[in-house]
């Protein structure tokens, strides 16, 4: 069954850095867009960042224009997601995901990834 697979995350200090990662498992990224949503406890799902296969577009979330690259390797199996200057607004569990991809939009299709814990705290 498709799924992604994620990895990183953890306990960092504000200001710090942390980077994520998320491979395909049994499909490739060839046709997809892939991204990370991220969630905090009591608020809505927030839409990260994503980046197109297809045509490299890349879309963020105003909240972390700036601080937050993402990027895909050059053979399309794996995407990135670094993240610098983190805040505790950051703090969230973050699930990478496929969709749909522009620079102005980012919408989940179905597959995700486990899911990894992102706390920024002193």
């Amino acid at each position: 069954q498709a799924h992604l697979v994620e990895s990183g995350g953890g306990l960092v200090q504000p200001g710090g850095s942390l980077r994520l990662s998320c491979a395909p498992s049994g499909f490739t990224l060839d046709y997809y867009s892939i991204g990370w949503f991220r969630q905090a406890p009591g608020k809505e799902r927030e839409g990260v960042a994503c980046i197109s296969s297809s045509d490299g577009s890349i879309y963020y979330a105003d909240s972390v224009k700036g601080r937050f690259t993402i990027s895909m390797d050059n053979a399309k199996t794996t995407g990135h997601l670094q993240m610098n200057s983190l805040k505790p607004d950051d703090t969230a569990d973050y699930y990478c995901a496929v969709g749909y991809c522009s620079d102005s939009y980012w919408y989940p299709s179905g597959i995700w990834g486990q899911g990894t814990q992102v706390t920024v705290s002193s």
